[in-house]
């Protein structure tokens, strides 16, 4: 289905594939009668091509990236808007899309869920924004339909930025990305490597797009082949996908670690834009004659067969056929897997979910921006015609992207087809995605349309006891599961015809109901506060010296930023740091937050001018230690906080609030042997934390031991290659080295002065 290459390739003439060998330069001249190097080759991509017109540093090798658009939901935009507020922000410098589909549903209670959304409208009629209220769509859906563009580039603080199927480059990062562009300041990267993912061959029936992105995540994943990469998707396969069908495939690269995505366009891209009433903003992209990749990631469309994606991680692919074959080993392996992804804090099993030799499900769910498009519903709706669900455990529910499509879906006949099986449409809503809505019962197994499955991404809450799991499936499976009334089912074994069904975009829905500002601000309007929202606490700058002790050690092959900071209903406290704080690790160390806040008094005294000795006593002998070698480290030098171990984290959501609780709770570090992705790695700078990384093997400390670091804020203005930290034990120092990986200029800075807030008012 899936195959790698290794090593770079050319492509010739958008079709060819010329393996960079010891013969390609030949077998190209023979094809062309030109000879071309690699480094020509390699600015003849799409990417390339994209980037070069964003790029305002002059150097394609260092890039200073200005963004078209930016977009958010409310759980992060409220904090976005405050940091840039905290800088001087008086206008939005370019469009600026405030959706509402991440807490519509999901308050705890009160009014703290509607003042966010009243703060977003108030702030997009005073800054010159546009503002998506609740239920209207989500946000990748309304960025589709009304903001993307052949050849743009859009930012988004939401991990599943990608528009690259209707030639947008764009990507998913922290919230701080975002405020540098409202800023008028750039995204500074060094170019990144593009790999071709070449398209052959056509999808059977039954087969849908989140069945492609499965098996493409499963292959790519765990080897990191396109981490930190741009996947461009060419090849004749591209012409045999519909515009929906090549979205749903492109809003899952980000489950690869990819940094974006770009696909070749044509007439069905240009139709896509003449439905949605933007023709203009079409433009026709290919690879130029002779275009040099980093990598190629081959795809037979015709060998895909319905897929499934196990718990706990997009990456845990099977296809249905496999699994429902061989269900003791696979579903073995799963339960041994999660045990470590749960730290055994919970019984885990799936093989009471076999019933006479057959797995049954508790829940399907078809949503959000990878499920509820068109026709993914529609094809649904096909599959399920003249069945139904049954009045038994199993449930289903549908959620359209955006009202248009339910508009349609409602015109068309296939709502009243689905809601007459026993189900259940709702509306535009991401919780099914992040854990705040359609929870299942304790032990439940849910397959959804949707972008993740991690750990209590459903809603369950492993601190009191409870456990349920997701599995990703595309809506055609999903469907075929529900007409079999839960018995795990592929939608190539289902007999079904499903219909090509012509949409129609109504644009008076958002008309109607969207404020757009159209770029003009009104500095009079006065922002809606309520009293959860609140101000960013004061950070100091880097000191000279610093005092961390280990609050948390993780040795998870992967750490994601819903284990650092839980999503769900943890969210409605988005917009209050210091409330949000409180809920870091809580799922994965409920002793962090305890940990971190003891170690934060002694920065608290230093910060209030009294002595941290005093503060925490415990430091007394810490620094009697250190004093045996570093004598001068003492006051109006040093500074405490703490850091955590994770072996690879940051996988996953792009919120920022993964790094910022950390910050606000006197986090002044992580230590890792690699970061999952650059978006997380991102987060932690703009917060003025600083990446560590280590070498693989032993470490050299544990939890709850005290790290002392000389000279660090030397070592970073510097920028000197390692960094020598000591283990503080009644025994003495005892050295180790970390590194911090490349910085830029700015990203050393905004670690000096302590975060993107203390470095935009320092400017």
């Amino acid at each position: 289905m899936v195959t790698l290459l290794e090593g770079g390739a050319y492509l010739v003439n958008g079709t060819q594939i010329i393996p960079d060998n010891q013969d390609a330069v030949a077998r190209i001249a023979a094809e062309t009668g030109k000879q071309v190097t690699k480094e020509e080759a390699a600015k003849e991509t799409i990417a390339y091509g994209i980037l070069e017109s964003h790029n305002t540093s002059g150097n394609m090798d260092n890039l200073k990236i200005k963004f078209d658009k930016l977009t958010s939901h409310d759980i992060t935009f409220v904090g976005i808007i405050q940091t840039a507020r905290a800088s001087g922000l008086t206008k939005f410098p370019i469009p600026y899309v405030l959706t509402n589909c991440h807490n519509s549903l999901c308050a705890v209670g009160g009014t703290i869920n509607e003042d966010d959304h009243l703060f977003g409208l108030t702030c997009a009629k005073k800054y010159g924004g546009v503002y998506v209220p609740p239920h209207q769509a989500v946000i990748h859906q309304f960025a589709r339909e009304m903001l993307a563009g052949g050849g743009r580039m859009i930012l988004g603080s939401d991990s599943h930025t990608r528009y690259g199927a209707l030639g947008t480059m764009a990507m998913g990062e922290g919230g701080p990305e975002l405020v540098k562009q409202l800023l008028n300041q750039t995204y500074d990267i060094k170019m990144p490597g593009v790999v071709a993912v070449y398209l052959t061959g056509e999808p059977i029936r039954g087969v849908g797009p989140q069945d492609v992105a499965l098996a493409v995540i499963g292959a790519v994943f765990g080897n990191g082949y396109v981490k930190n990469k741009v996947m461009e998707f060419v090849g004749p396969g591209v012409e045999k996908l519909s515009a929906d069908f090549r979205i749903g495939i492109d809003v899952m690269t980000t489950e690869t670690t990819c940094l974006s995505s770009i696909w070749k366009t044509d007439r069905e891209i240009e139709e896509f834009y003449e439905i949605h009433g933007r023709k203009e903003e079409y433009k026709e992209l290919n690879p130029g004659n002779v275009a040099y990749y980093d990598g190629l990631v081959t795809v037979d469309l015709s060998a895909i067969r319905p897929m499934i994606a196990m718990p706990f991680h997009p990456s845990n692919t099977y296809t249905i056929e496999e699994l429902n074959a061989n269900l003791d080993d696979i579903l073995c392996d799963v339960e041994k897997k999660a045990q470590v992804s749960l730290d055994g804090a919970v019984n885990y099993s799936l093989h009471d979910k076999v019933r006479n030799g057959k797995f049954h499900v508790d829940q399907g769910i078809i949503a959000g921006c990878a499920g509820g498009g068109f026709e993914n519903i529609c094809a649904a709706a096909d599959i399920l015609k003249g069945q139904y669900i049954g009045a038994d455990e199993f449930t289903l529910s549908v959620y359209p992207a955006s009202m248009p499509i339910y508009m349609e879906l409602i015109k068309n006949g296939c709502a009243a087809t689905i809601m007459e099986t026993g189900a259940v449409m709702k509306t535009a809503f991401c919780g099914p995605c992040f854990g705040a809505g359609d929870t299942p019962a304790n032990n439940g197994f849910s397959i959804r349309h949707s972008t993740r499955n991690f750990p209590n991404r459903e809603g369950s809450k492993l601190q009191n006891g409870q456990i349920a799991s997701v599995a990703l499936m595309d809506a055609r499976s999903i469907a075929a599961t529900a007409a079999n009334k839960g018995v795990l089912t592929p939608a190539t074994e289902f007999d079904a015809t499903l219909g090509k069904y012509k949409y129609h975009f109504d644009s008076k829905i958002y008309a109607n109901r969207v404020f757009d500002s159209k770029g003009v601000a009104d500095p009079e309007v006065e922002i809606h506060f309520g009293p959860n929202i609140k101000d960013w606490p004061a950070m100091c700058e880097l000191p000279e010296n610093l005092v961390l002790r280990v609050v948390s050690e993780i040795h998870d092959p992967v750490t994601t930023t819903d284990e650092l900071i839980p999503s769900g209903e943890t969210s409605s406290y988005r917009s209050n740091p210091l409330g949000l704080a409180e809920f870091t690790l809580s799922r994965k160390d409920p002793a962090y937050v305890g940990l971190a806040k003891d170690i934060q008094t002694a920065q608290t005294a230093v910060m209030e001018g009294k002595c941290p000795l005093e503060a925490k006593p415990e430091l007394k002998p810490v620094m009697e230690t250190i004093h045996t070698r570093f004598p001068e480290a003492g006051e109006g030098n040093i500074g405490f906080g703490s850091t955590i171990f994770a072996v690879k984290p940051g996988d996953g959501s792009a919120r920022e609030q993964a790094a910022s609780c950390q910050k606000v709770l006197g986090g002044w570090a992580n230590i890792a042997t690699e970061y999952a992705t650059k978006r997380y790695r991102s987060n932690l700078i703009n917060w003025g934390m600083l990446p560590f990384l280590i070498e693989e093997g032993p470490l050299p400390f544990t939890n709850k031991d005290y790290l002392f670091i000389p000279g660090i804020r030397k070592a970073v203005e510097e920028a000197q290659d390692t960094i020598t930290a000591y283990t503080v034990t009644p025994e003495g120092l005892t050295p180790f080295p970390l590194t911090l990986g490349d910085l830029t200029k700015e990203e050393r800075q905004i670690i000096l002065d302590g975060c993107l807030i203390n470095y935009n008012r320092v400017k």
